[in-house]
């Protein structure tokens, strides 16, 4: 007899994330208890966590994950990283010996900012140059996978169950103010641990249900603008498309949005006329970059997060509001497990986003801090 866990579940795989609007910073045990609800959507292959405001002490260096599969690519890595980067810090990511956790690859940090020379060298602001340094490990340096690049922000994952993942990582010690986290089951793609989601770049990061048949065009397009798809897995280009298209394209995150799940071509029509032009430029100009196929995602960002489903809501995706805090996740157990009574649940519509962001206060004092340096929109200046 058959047994859940033996068969094939396309519609696999759990999310969840929450964001506290005032910028309190909560310990990650609660995100681990929300994706553990979830276990029988996952199958061990694959679990992650992103995390927001965790690393106060070195709020203005970038923060590099890395995955090695040796001592001599890491120390390859490490010369490249040390000609591109003044380093602040680098050594082993923190962890502990968790049952389910094996066949580990080396798992580094390092803070690190770009060489001011080189910047002026290249004429390149601080985002481009390190996305590009990004991409060259990435795709240029075998045995030595970047799946962590953002500032004040984390990414957290491997090959097991998420709330494995999270033991093993110390999660608990950890304290930020946006927390997202993923169980994976994959279908057309191996488990491995550069597969595993959140996928990063810079401070975007996403967790995503479902299956992207357009990853291919998807791609292409991503492609001629220099980012590289390497890591066996079609969601990592959802986290380039939000890259292109709102930092360095600039478009407001409801045209993104309208972009990846764009609206049917009547509803275009009958959209008041300034609306609707935006509208029918953004499907022209970037049609390649629409996502086809059953997904719902959570996107993070130093501003706040973004849940969606696909347009005719091929996969579950449910919200809820207490107080300062927005909750996201697969299932509404899942949300109540760590927020027991909400003061608002629903179910957002196929391609309706549900948008979380820091207030003003929180954001100013980000600012202040000098924090901000990514947001839902081009803020990027020369350095």
């Amino acid at each position: 007899m058959l047994r859940e866990g033996d068969i094939r579940i396309p519609s696999g795989c759990a999310i969840s994330g929450f964001i506290n609007r005032k910028g309190n910073t909560v310990s990650g045990e609660q995100i681990i208890r929300s994706i553990a609800l979830m276990h029988e959507r996952s199958n061990g292959l694959g679990g992650g966590f992103a995390a927001y405001g965790i690393y106060p002490e070195f709020r203005d260096y970038f923060a590099f994950h890395l995955f090695y599969e040796n001592h001599a690519v890491r120390e390859e890595t490490e010369r490249y990283l040390n000609k591109n980067f003044n380093m602040e810090m680098g050594g082993p990511i923190p962890t502990r010996k968790t049952t389910g956790i094996r066949n580990l690859p080396l798992i580094w940090r390092y803070f690190v900012k770009p060489k001011l020379e080189l910047l002026y060298q290249d004429e390149m602001n601080t985002n481009e140059f390190v996305v590009e340094r990004v991409m060259e490990i990435n795709s240029s340096m075998p045995g030595a996978y970047v799946f962590s690049s953002g500032k004040n922000m984390g990414a957290f994952k491997g090959v097991g169950y998420p709330e494995d993942i999270g033991e093993f990582y110390r999660l608990e010690e950890y304290k930020g103010h946006i927390w997202t986290a993923h169980g994976r089951f994959p279908t057309n793609t191996p488990g491995w641990w550069g597969g595993a989601h959140p996928f990063t770049l810079l401070d975007w990061s996403i967790v995503h249900n479902g299956e992207i048949s357009s990853y291919d065009a998807n791609r292409r397009y991503l492609e001629m603008f220099g980012h590289k798809c390497t890591l066996q897995t079609d969601t990592e280009a959802i986290t380039y498309i939000f890259d292109l298209l709102v930092r360095k394209h600039g478009l407001p995150l409801d045209v993104a949005v309208a972009v990846v799940a764009p609206p049917f071509w009547n509803e275009i029509d009958r959209m008041p006329p300034e609306k609707r032009a935006i509208h029918r430029a953004a499907r022209l100009v970037y049609s390649s970059l629409l996502i086809n196929g059953p997904f719902s995602i959570v996107l993070g960002s130093s501003r706040g997060i973004m849940a969606l489903n696909d347009r005719i809501k091929l996969r579950p995706l449910t919200a809820a509001e207490k107080g300062d805090f927005l909750y996201v996740a697969s299932e509404e157990s899942a949300i109540r497990e760590i927020c027991p009574q909400p003061d608002r649940v629903w179910m957002p519509r196929g391609g309706e986003p549900v948008i979380g962001l820091l207030n003003d206060q929180a954001l100013q004092a980000e600012e202040e801090e000098g924090m901000l340096h990514m947001a839902v929109g081009e803020r990027t200046s020369r350095s």
